[in-house]
C-alpha cells in the first residue's frame, strides 16, 4: 500500500474556496475507487493507495471519509488570520517557516504532494532534503500549482499599505507590491524544483514551468466538475427569489468569488452599473465576501444582492437561478467556478487570453469573451445578451452541452491524471496508513 499525503496548508471550512474544495473532491473520488486500485498485486497501480489530505484547522481531528482515505486537520503555527484584508474574505494559511506536528506525521507516508509554498511544503521540503543529505529512504515529492500566489500576493500589499501605511504615495505601494510578488515567485519556484512531477491545471501553465524546471517534470492536473450537483433547474430562480428577495422580472448576472480586485470586482460593478446606465434591467448577484463589498453597495445600490460566502450546495441553487456568470478575473489558474455556471446552464462572459477561457470549446457560441478589460467593453458583451433573449438562450444552452460533453469529472481526473503520478507500477510502499492520536 503506497501512502499519500497532500498538504493544503489552507484552513478548512463550508465556505473555503477552490483549493480547499479541489482536494475535498478528490478524497471523495479516492474513497470511492474500487478495492482493485486501492491495493492488492494485481490491482492496475501495484500496491494500491492510501490517502491523507492535510488542511489547516481550529483544532486537530480526523475525518474518516474510508478506510484508505481521511482528512487531518492541524493548528497553523503562524496564522494569517491578523493580516486578512476583510473578514473571512481571504484563505487563512500558515506563514511559519517550520510545523513540528507536520514533522511528526510525514515519515508515515511515501509521496508528500505540494499544493502551496508556506509552512506545510517547506517542512516537507526540509525533511526529505535531510533525509537525502543522510542517504535514508526519501520520499517521492510531487507538487501541484492550485493558485497564483505571487500574483495574489501584490494585490494584497497594495490593501495592507492602505490599510497600514495609509496615505503613502502610490510609487511606494507599488514597490512593495512588485517586490512580495518576485520573493513569492521565487520561493515557489525552489520550492517545485524539489519535486520530481510538478502538476499544473492548464497547457498555459505547463508552458510557464516547462522552462524552469524541464518539460519532462511538468504534466497536467485538470480539474473536475460534479455533474449531479451543478446542473440546470427550473425551479432555481423561484426559490433564489424567495429566499434572497433577488427580483425576478430582469436578466440576473451572477459573479461567485472574493470581493477584491484579484477577481476583477471593481470592473464588473462599474461595468453593470454601465449596463444600468443604458436602461437595461439587470441585477447583479454576488456570492463572496471581501474588500470591495462596501464599493460595489455604493455603486449598484439596490441593483445588487450580496449574499456572503456560501457552501457548495447553496452556491449550486444560486448558480441554476440565474442567467450569465460574468468573472472578469485574470489571477485564475483554472477557475472552477466557471466550469461549475457552465454545468448549470448559464451564459459565461470571460476576459480574452484568461485561463479561464480553457472551459470553453467554442469562444463566442459556448462563452462570450471581452478583449479589453474595459467597462465599456463588458458593458457592451452583457448588453449583447441582454438585449437578446435568442442569443442568451442559445449561449446557455450550448454552455450546459460542452460541461456535459467535455468537463471531466473528479473521477475521471484522479484515475487519469493523479493516480499515475501517486502510483507507477514500479512504486513500493513501506509504511502504514497514518494514525493521528
Amino acid at each position: 500500500m503506497t501512502s499519500v499525503a497532500v498538504l493544503v496548508e489552507l484552513l478548512r471550512t463550508d465556505t473555503a474556496g477552490g483549493h480547499v474544495k479541489c482536494w475535498e473532491r478528490f478524497a471523495e473520488s479516492a474513497a470511492r475507487l474500487p478495492e482493485a486500485v486501492h491495493g492488492g498485486p494485481d490491482g492496475p497501480y501495484g500496491p494500491g493507495l492510501d490517502l491523507t489530505v492535510y488542511f489547516l484547522g481550529e483544532r486537530e481531528r480526523v475525518e474518516t471519509l474510508s478506510p484508505r482515505v481521511r482528512f487531518v486537520m492541524l493548528r497553523p503555527v503562524l496564522s494569517t488570520a491578523a493580516l486578512m484584508s476583510a473578514d473571512g474574505a481571504e484563505d487563512v494559511c500558515d506563514l511559519a517557516p517550520h510545523h513540528p506536528r507536520l514533522a511528526a506525521l510525514l515519515p508515515r507516508h511515501d509521496v508528500w504532494h505540494l499544493t502551496h509554498s508556506f509552512a506545510y511544503a517547506a517542512t516537507a521540503v526540509r525533511l526529505a532534503r535531510r533525509a537525502a543529505r543522510k542517504g535514508a529512504p526519501a520520499p517521492r515529492l510531487v507538487g501541484s500549482v492550485h493558485t497564483d500566489v505571487p500574483l495574489l500576493a501584490s494585490v494584497y500589499a497594495r490593501y495592507l499599505a492602505d490599510r497600514w501605511l495609509p496615505g503613502t504615495h502610490p510609487a511606494v505601494d507599488g514597490f512593495l507590491a512588485e517586490r512580495a510578488e518576485t520573493w513569492l515567485r521565487r520561493r515557489r519556484d525552489r520550492m517545485l524544483d524539489s519535486c520530481a512531477r510538478v502538476l499544473v491545471p492548464t497547457p498555459a501553465g505547463q508552458a510557464e514551468l516547462a522552462p524552469v524546471l524541464g518539460p519532462h517534470r511538468v504534466s497536467l492536473l485538470r480539474r473536475g466538475i460534479d455533474h449531479e450537483r451543478f446542473r440546470p433547474d427550473n425551479t432555481a430562480r423561484a426559490r433564489l427569489a424567495g429566499e434572497y428577495g433577488v427580483p425576478t422580472d430582469r436578466p440576473l448576472v451572477l459573479f461567485a468569488g472574493r470581493l477584491d480586485a484579484t477577481k476583477g470586482v471593481p470592473l464588473l460593478a462599474e461595468s453593470v452599473r454601465g449596463v444600468r446606465q443604458r436602461g437595461r434591467a439587470v441585477h447583479l448577484v454576488m456570492a463572496g465576501s471581501g474588500v470591495e463589498e462596501g464599493e460595489v453597495r455604493r455603486l449598484l445600490g439596490p441593483d445588487v444582492t450580496l449574499l456572503g460566502s456560501l457552501p457548495q450546495d447553496r452556491l449550486a441553487r444560486v448558480y441554476a437561478g440565474c442567467d450569465i456568470f460574468a468573472f472578469p478575473s485574470r489571477t485564475e489558474t483554472c477557475g472552477n467556478v466557471v466550469a461549475e455556471a457552465m454545468a448549470s446552464g448559464l451564459a459565461v462572459v470571460l476576459p480574452e487570453g484568461a485561463r479561464t477561457a480553457q472551459w470553453l470549446a467554442a469562444p463566442g457560441q459556448d462563452g462570450i469573451v471581452v478583449r479589453r478589460d474595459d467597462p465599456r467593453d463588458w458593458s457592451d458583451a452583457l448588453c449583447a445578451l441582454v438585449d437578446r433573449p435568442r442569443l442568451l438562450a442559445t449561449v446557455r444552452r450550448r454552455a450546459a452541452t460542452t460541461a456535459r460533453q467535455t468537463h471531466p469529472s473528479w473521477d475521471r481526473v484522479l484515475t487519469e491524471d493523479l493516480l499515475p503520478v501517486w502510483l507507477p507500477r514500479a512504486t513500493s510502499g513501506r509504511r502504514n496508513a497514518v494514525r493521528v492520536a
